[in-house]
């Protein structure tokens, strides 16, 4: 028997994927249903408004997302500070590993909803000042003065890339060098 965590997760996956291949408007009960293989009871029982379904779905992969990125900082780093070369280069290790699947673009269609959408707008915001969060602490170990400030700078590059890269097929080799310029702008040291 399944859980209702566990039903509750593939009904987000679910959507992610969903609104990964055909965006928001592909997102209905019945089509979710299908592909995360419960009833469609199951859907509005866990979900009561399609609004509670994205905003769950934008904040579960943030709270996932930066919980692994900060990780994998960790395992990097072994919590010292290092030099900003080590920094840039472990975040672009970090964007060339996350796959340019549909699941990857379902962040970018809901962000772009909650502009449409001021019932999103908060969560949206929620989920930016996670990356900000993540990106202070990163900077704020490397030295950088006032690093709340710069670290929406940094994620705006790199969720920017990141775009970029989806929509030409390109890689995130060109990432590296523009945070290296970004940060010794903003006065980091090597």
């Amino acid at each position: 028997m399944t859980r209702p965590a566990e039903t509750r997760q593939r009904i987000i996956s679910a959507v992610l994927r969903i609104i990964g291949d055909d965006g928001v408007a592909g997102v209905t009960n019945r089509r979710i249903a299908q592909e995360a293989g419960v009833s469609l009871g199951s859907v509005t029982y866990h979900f009561a408004t399609q609004q509670d379904l994205l905003r769950e779905s934008l904040l579960t992969f943030v709270t996932g997302e930066t919980r692994h990125f900060g990780e994998l900082a960790q395992q990097q780093t072994n919590g010292e500070c290092v030099s900003l070369e080590q920094v840039v280069e472990l975040v672009g290790k970090i964007a060339s590993t996350i796959p340019d699947n549909s699941e990857r673009i379902a962040p970018y269609e809901l962000y772009l909803h909650a502009g449409r959408d001021p019932e999103l707008q908060d969560s949206a915001a929620e989920c930016f000042a996670a990356y900000d969060k993540l990106a202070a602490t990163v900077l704020t170990g490397l030295g950088v003065p006032n690093a709340e400030k710069v670290a929406g700078a940094v994620v705006g590059l790199v969720m920017g890339m990141k775009l970029r890269a989806l929509a030409t097929g390109s890689g995130t080799d060109s990432l590296v060098d523009a945070l290296l310029m970004l940060a010794k702008g903003a006065g980091v040291q090597d």
